[in-house]
């Protein structure tokens, strides 16, 4: 057993559970991009200054699952050490998320490759990009949970067999079930199409209060719902956390779910360690080329004098035919001068 540093980027759901109650699954990297799954959390009844937050840093003594399986499975000698340490922020444009997700974790493309580890028990949970997010779609669930399950965890809870806390015993809820479930349909690199269930808490979170603002009115909360999750996200560079569940690891033809979305905005990559520096733009005319004329002079004191516009010895005819090029050049331009 040892203390690990896990930074949390997936809280999923909460289900029921006839031995563990009302519990989630929680998931995070280390420090060094490997993925680490926590199960059981009794999240909600955790005190509050132990709940967490996606992206919170927590230190905590883990164990290796012996009833699961799945390489990346364990769980928290004592779950009041699930507590945050720290809070990795969306500071310069998301750099430090950036680096630990998308960089040292590895970033999978292809779903083929994903289907053939989990079958193999190499992984079950992935950073996953895909190709092209086609639609979000939503089904009608059963609206209320198992009666069988909630009868006998009430018994075991009455019986002292499920909680320790004797105000959960006397105070014995659950949280509502979601009466919807949420999908993505999307392709991967290999032009694969696939549709792939979201459990992400925050999109139930999102319906819920969605549904309280719109007075009730499930279909405009849905939408609501959708725009978030399709309209926005798409905008970004949205990336899945994806996880197997147990039950599926090794017998579904496609056991990965979608517990988290990663909308990541786009990145901006500098062109040129000079931030002051205009890359030089030819303007190609067959097998001819010649830099576009037009130039960005320093002044002595480092910062950028007004750029030396065409002298009227340039005709007329030579920026004829070069719109996109000048665009290109006063882009540049413009995006130094305004950071």
């Amino acid at each position: 057993m040892t203390k690990e540093r896990i930074l949390i980027t997936v809280k999923t759901y909460p289900t029921l559970s006839r031995k563990y109650g009302e519990t989630v699954c929680t998931a995070g990297v280390r420090e060094d991009g490997s993925w680490v799954r926590i199960y059981p959390v009794p999240f909600r009844r955790l005190d509050e200054a132990e709940q967490y937050q996606k992206f919170d840093w927590l230190e905590c003594d883990l164990i290796r699952s012996r009833k699961d399986p799945r390489p990346e499975s364990h769980h928290s000698a004592d779950t009041a050490q699930l507590f945050p340490v720290a809070h990795m922020d969306t500071a310069s444009n998301w750099r430090e998320r950036r680096h630990l997700l998308l960089g040292k974790a590895k970033v999978y493309t292809c779903l083929q490759t994903l289907i053939e580890g989990a079958k193999a028990n190499k992984l079950s949970l992935a950073v996953f990009k895909p190709a092209h997010v086609s639609d979000f779609i939503w089904e009608q669930e059963d609206r209320e949970w198992d009666a069988g399950k909630l009868a006998e965890m009430r018994d075991r809870a009455n019986q002292g067999e499920m909680f320790e806390e004797e105000a959960w015993r006397k105070t014995f809820q659950v949280i509502p079930k979601l009466p919807y479930s949420f999908s993505y349909r999307f392709e991967d690199e290999a032009g694969k199409t696939s549709e792939m269930q979201i459990l992400d808490w925050e999109a139930g979170a999102l319906y819920r209060n969605c549904l309280n603002n719109c007075n009730g009115d499930e279909k405009a909360a849905l939408a609501k719902v959708r725009q978030k999750y399709f309209d926005e996200f798409t905008r970004k560079d949205l990336h899945f956390f994806l996880g197997t569940t147990q039950a599926f690891h090794f017998q579904a033809p496609n056991p990965w779910v979608i517990i988290g979305v990663f909308p990541i905005p786009h990145e901006h990559r500098q062109t040129s360690s000079d931030p002051w520096r205009i890359p030089t733009l030819i303007a190609k005319t067959g097998s001819f080329s010649r830099p576009l004329p037009g130039i960005l002079r320093k002044r002595s004191d480092g910062r950028p004098s007004t750029p030396t516009m065409p002298r009227p010895s340039v005709s007329r005819e030579r920026w004829a035919g070069r719109p996109s090029a000048m665009w290109c050049w006063c882009e540049i331009y413009g995006r130094r001068l305004n950071g």
